[in-house]
Order: C-alpha cells, then structure tokens, then sequence
C-alpha cells in the first residue's frame, strides 16, 4: 500500500471505527508500545466525551477502555491551548474512580485508572515528547519509599502503592522531531502525522493502515469525516486568527506605552512639543494629551 494513501486522524477513528471488537488491535497496539508490555482490551465504555456530534468537543477527544484486569484507561485528545489542562487530567480521572464506585462498594475495589494525553500544543515547561506520572511515598528523614505489605501485595497482586493509584502519561506531539526511533515513536509520528511509513512495525500499526484508510470508508463516513475535517480546520484557524490580533494588539498597546514614556522624558528635558513630535511622529493634540494625563497622575 502506498505510504501516502491518506489515512483518517486517530481522534475520528477512535469514536467510529475502532470501537468495533475488530479493530481493537490499533488501539492495544498503541497502548502496549506506551507501556511496555502486551495489554488486551475486553470493552470500549460509554463517556461524556463519546458524544459524536461534529460540533461538540472540537478540543475534546477521549476514549475509555477497559483490559483484561478491570483497569481503566482513558485517552484524551487535546488540539488547542488550555492552560488549566493539568486540573482537567485530574478531574477526569477522579470522575472514572467515583463513576464506578457504587453505594456500599468496598475500597478495594477502587479502579486502577491510567490517563493517557495526547497534545498538540505546549502543555507546561519541558522539552520531551513522552511524560509519566506515577505516585510514591517518600519518607521525610529516611528517604526510604514506602511498599506494600506482604499481605496487600497478594490481595492486590500490585508491588507498591503506586500500582493502585492512577497514572497519567502526556504524550507532547509538537515537540516529536518526526525521527522515529523506537516502536512508540513510529506511533507518535502517526498521532501527529496522519501517517504510516511503510517501514514501521509498531504493534498495532499494520492493523491501523487497513482500518484507517479514508479509501475504505461509505460514503456516508466520507462525507462526516470531510464535515468534521473541515469545521475543526474553521475552528483552528479562528483560534489562530484570535491569537494573531491579540499579539498585535498587544504590540500596538506596548508601542503606545513606549511612545507615552518618550514624551514625558522628552518634556522633563526640557524639549518643545515641536521637538517632541519629530522625534515621536505624534500630533501635537496627543502629544498634550500624553502630558495632561501625566500631570493628573
């Protein structure tokens, strides 16, 4: 198959097609190049961000599955800015655990929960493309990390406490350098991309090729994923186009200001306002403007 055949985006895919029993291999695949060890999915789960309507969520993509262990994984996709996407992750995760918890349900049976996020912008300080967060307990004058008991790590069939807790992966797509290195990298390449190079052998990835052809849709899926295609590229460039205003406004704002604090030095050093328009370019009303407004201070 020509590696350029156009494939849909993993976000549209993962709520239409790889929902189906026979397509879960993309998804394991991914999930187990991410963790390093074969994972099996027996469900796809009902979520809020499951709503399938083309102008609902455009920044919100997420997926819940569940393995063979009864673990909880959720992937979430996130295509715009939004510097209060950390408390997001959090609450997400704290709503899977108390969704599933019942009226007289045991702590034991608290869900594992891994939250896997997946952004197209510079979330936080960081130079890597792959983070991971996972809980322990750190002694404050020993140092020493604190493990679960004999008796727990039978009952839980987890070595220490941060096998219980929930754990958070942020996958930072715009800061991959294209260069695929590793079995993960050749699945982060096509999160970004759209793309699968015919060299790659992820697990999951040949399975992707054929599921995710654009060729291979109806008709009907054509037209919706041409709909939703398009209006997240109307969304996207009004974000942009918002964001280039901002900054020129922001400059002609700061050029004001500098211009405002130029006629006041000039004034304080004695300059006429003949001398102060030809250095600054302003009329000689703003100029006495500037100066009024200066006096009142």
């Amino acid at each position: 198959m020509n590696k350029d055949r156009p494939l849909v985006s993993f976000d549209w895919a993962a709520k239409r097609l790889l929902r189906d029993k026979a397509n879960f291999e993309v998804v394991e695949g991914f999930l187990s190049e991410l963790f390093g060890r074969d994972l099996k999915i027996t469900s796809v789960l009902e979520s809020e961000g499951n709503k399938v309507d083309i102008y609902d969520k455009f920044d919100r993509v997420d997926v819940v599955v569940e393995d063979e262990f009864k673990e909880i994984i959720l992937i979430e996709m996130q295509f715009s800015t939004d510097q209060t996407y950390f408390q997001r992750m959090l609450f997400g995760v704290s709503k899977a655990i108390t969704d599933r918890m019942h009226s007289g349900d045991k702590y034991g049976e608290v869900k594992k929960i891994y939250s896997i996020n997946i952004v197209y912008f510079d979330l936080g300080q960081g130079d890597d493309y792959v983070y991971h967060c996972k809980a322990f307990f750190e002694g404050l004058h020993r140092h020493d990390i604190l493990k679960l008991s004999e008796d727990q790590r039978a009952m839980f069939n987890k070595a220490e406490p941060g096998d219980l807790y929930p754990e958070y992966y942020v996958l930072k797509l715009n800061n991959f350098n294209d260069l695929a290195v590793t079995k993960l990298d050749e699945w982060i390449y096509f999160l970004k991309n759209n793309r699968i190079e015919e060299s790659f052998s992820a697990r999951g990835l040949l399975k992707a090729r054929k599921a995710m052809d654009y060729a291979q849709l109806s008709n009907e899926e054509k037209r919706e994923y041409d709909h939703v295609a398009e209006a997240r590229t109307r969304h996207r460039e009004q974000i942009d186009n918002a964001k280039m205003i901002g900054k020129i406004e922001g400059k002609k704002e700061g050029i004001a200001k500098v211009k405002a604090e130029i006629v006041i030095n000039c004034k304080r050093n004695g300059f006429s306002v003949e001398q102060i328009q030809a250095i600054t370019g302003l009329d000689e009303e703003k100029i006495l403007e500037l100066l009024r407004s200066n006096s009142e201070e």
